[in-house]
C-alpha cells in the first residue's frame, strides 16, 4: 500500500489474514510515498516484482493519472485505489471503494436499485460511491456538502445525482457519510448533520471506522435505523481488491476479525488508529 501517512492503516492486518487463511505466498506491507512521487512508486512495482498495490489518501487521483489502463470502476470517479499488474505488464488501475460501500450496505439489507440515497461529502470517496450506486440502479442520489462547488462537481459524474440540502436526509432510504466528521478517540461528539433528520426505516453507513461506533451511528441506532460501521466498508473493498489480485473473494469475517484484533492490540499499546 502507498499513501501519506500509512503507518497506522488496518489494511496490512486485513489482507495478511486472508493470505494466511488461504495459504497464499503473498505478503502485504505499506510504503510511505510523499505527494508528487506516485509515478515513481508505480514504476517501482515492476522493479520490485510487486503483483498488486493499494492506494490510499492522498494519492488516488495521481494513481489514476499514472496507470496504463483504467478499469471501469475508476473511469467515472477518476480515482484509483487498486493497481493490478496485467499479464502484458501494463498497470491496471481500479477503484473498489464504491462497490465495497454498496456491498457493505447490501449485506445489511439495503436495496440499491431504485433507492434514494443521500451522500454526505463531495470528495474522492463520495465520487466512487456515487458512481457505484449509479451502476447498481439508484434512482436518486442527493449530495450534501459544505462546499457547493465540490458537491456540484461530484453530481456531474452521474445522471441521477444532484446537489441537495440536509432536510432531504429524512426522505432517503440510505444515508452515507464520507466526511471525517466524528473521527477521533471519542468521536468528539460531532455529527456531519442534524441527526434529528434520521428515521427508523433507514440504513446509515459511516465511512469513519475510528471509533467504530461514531456519534452518527449511535444516533442512528437510537432512532431505530440500521447502523453500518466504516470497518464493514473497509473490509468489503479490501475483499474486492483481493478478488482482482488473486481471482477469489476471501472470507470477510476473517478479515474483519483481524482488523478488530489489531484495533484491540493498538488500544493495549495506546497507539493511534488511522
Amino acid at each position: 500500500m502507498i499513501g501519506s501517512p500509512v503507518a497506522h492503516s488496518l489494511s496490512p492486518a486485513i489482507h495478511n489474514a486472508a493470505f494466511r487463511l488461504y495459504g497464499d505466498d503473498w505478503a502485504y506491507g505499506s510504503f510511505h510515498v510523499a505527494p508528487g512521487h506516485v509515478p515513481d512508486a508505480l514504476r517501482a512495482m515492476r522493479e520490485l516484482g510487486l503483483a498488486g498495490l493499494s492506494v490510499t489518501m492522498p494519492h488516488k487521483d495521481a494513481a489514476f493519472a499514472a496507470v496504463d489502463v483504467v478499469h471501469e470502476s475508476a473511469q467515472v470517479c477518476r480515482g484509483v485505489n487498486t493497481v493490478i499488474v496485467a499479464r502484458d505488464g501494463k498497470l491496471l488501475g481500479a477503484n473498489t471503494d464504491g462497490d465495497g460501500c454498496c456491498d457493505a450496505l447490501e449485506a445489511f439489507g439495503a436495496i440499491i436499485s431504485g433507492a434514494r440515497i443521500v451522500v454526505i461529502g463531495g470528495g474522492g470517496t463520495a465520487r466512487a460511491i456515487i458512481d457505484a450506486a449509479t451502476r447498481r440502479g439508484a434512482s436518486d442520489i442527493v449530495i450534501v456538502n459544505r462546499s457547493l462547488q465540490r458537491a456540484s462537481d461530484a453530481a456531474e459524474i452521474s445522471n441521477v445525482a444532484r446537489v441537495g440540502v440536509p432536510s432531504e436526509i429524512s426522505e432517503a432510504s440510505v444515508v452515507i457519510n464520507t466526511t471525517p466528521v466524528g473521527m477521533g478517540a471519542l468521536g468528539d461528539g460531532e455529527t456531519p448533520f442534524d441527526v434529528g433528520l434520521l428515521r427508523a426505516q433507514q440504513i446509515v453507513l459511516d465511512a469513519v471506522y475510528h471509533p467504530l461506533q461514531t456519534p452518527l451511528l449511535r444516533a442512528a441506532q437510537s432512532c431505530g435505523a440500521v447502523a453500518v460501521d466504516g470497518l464493514n466498508m473497509l473490509v468489503h473493498q479490501a475483499a474486492l481488491q483481493q478478488q482482482m489480485w488473486l481471482g477469489r473473494l476471501p472470507d470477510l469475517a476473517v478479515m474483519r476479525q483481524a482488523a478488530l484484533n489489531e484495533i484491540a492490540a493498538r488500544r493495549a499499546r495506546r497507539s493511534p488508529i488511522a
